[in-house]
Parts: C-alpha cells; sequence; structure tokens
C-alpha cells in the first residue's frame, strides 16, 4: 500500500459517518494535506432567489465549520502527527468549494527580467497586491487551463513512483 492510499483509508476511517455526502477528496503534497468534502444538499434553498439561496448555503457552511470545529482539530492533530503534514479542511456545496484552513507556503524562485517585468505589470495594473500576489496569480491562471494536462502528468508520476517502488533496491 502507497503512502497516499494509507492517508485515505486512514481518514475514511477517522472522519465521522455522517459529515459529507460522499467520499471526501484527500489532496496531498509535500507541505499539506487537504480535506474537501461534499455536504449533503440544503433542500431548504428550493425556490428561494438567489441572494437568500446564497446566504441560506453560506450559512449553512459556517454552520458546519462551527458544529465540527473541535473534531476536526483533534483529527487534524492526529493526521499531522501521524503523517508529519499540516491538515487543511474545506467543503463543496452546490457546485462551489469553501476552504476553512489552508497553508500558504513561501517558495523560492529565480525570475529573469522579462518575467519579473510580468510581475511588476499585474502590480501596476491592479491585479495583485506585490509580485508575490501576482506569481500565485499567475499559477492559478495555469492551472486552471491546463488542469487536464497537469492530471495526466500527476498520473504519470503516480505510474513511476509504483514501478519504482516495486523494483529492485539500491545496492550499498
Amino acid at each position: 500500500m502507497d503512502a497516499e492510499e494509507q492517508l485515505r483509508g486512514w481518514f475514511a476511517g477517522r472522519l465521522p459517518e455522517g459529515w459529507f455526502s460522499e467520499r471526501p477528496a484527500i489532496v496531498l503534497d509535500r507541505e499539506e494535506i487537504t480535506v474537501i468534502g461534499a455536504l449533503p444538499p440544503l433542500t431548504v434553498t428550493e425556490g428561494l432567489p438567489d441572494v437568500e439561496r446564497a446566504a441560506a448555503v453560506e450559512g449553512y457552511v459556517e454552520r458546519f465549520r462551527e458544529e465540527t470545529r473541535e473534531r476536526r482539530m483533534e483529527i487534524a492533530r492526529e493526521a499531522e502527527h501521524r503523517f508529519r503534514k499540516k491538515v487543511s479542511w474545506g467543503v463543496t456545496v452546490g457546485g462551489e468549494t469553501v476552504m476553512f484552513t489552508t497553508l500558504s507556503v513561501p517558495v523560492m524562485t529565480r525570475l529573469r527580467q522579462a518575467e519579473r517585468q510580468v510581475l511588476d505589470t499585474l502590480v501596476a495594473a491592479g491585479v495583485a497586491r506585490s509580485r508575490s500576489d501576482a506569481l500565485a496569480w499567475c499559477v492559478r491562471l495555469v492551472g486552471k487551463h491546463t488542469d487536464t494536462w497537469l492530471a495526466d502528468l500527476r498520473d504519470a508520476l503516480q505510474h513511476v513512483d509504483r514501478v519504482r517502488s516495486e523494483g529492485p533496491g539500491l545496492v550499498d
């Protein structure tokens, strides 16, 4: 069993039944584990005007967040101890994802002048507050427009990891 399967299994067994309407998405990277669960549909919003429906959904998400806070924190502490990564939480409801917590991890990069000018233009135009925000904006934009390609690349990397783990060990 690889680490990601073990992680998903652990959360499947640890999360209380009834929190989510389906198995939550568990997203893993080098620093963070993100748990995003789908809330059961909110039936009281049927037939409401858009503004009331949005307010009801917002209240629903906040209620879930408050009612589950202590338990989520307990599970996160256990997971952080066990898997040595921070845990972030979010929910999806009505096709929208709301994150409760996320990590902001500094990333060092070296950019040439032309690349810095792109960031500075975004800052000057008010698209971003800083070069850091501008770079994050660029990364989100690329991710949004290349989802399929990035998903294929991640699948290929997982396959390489599986094949590598099944191969012979290194000889000292």
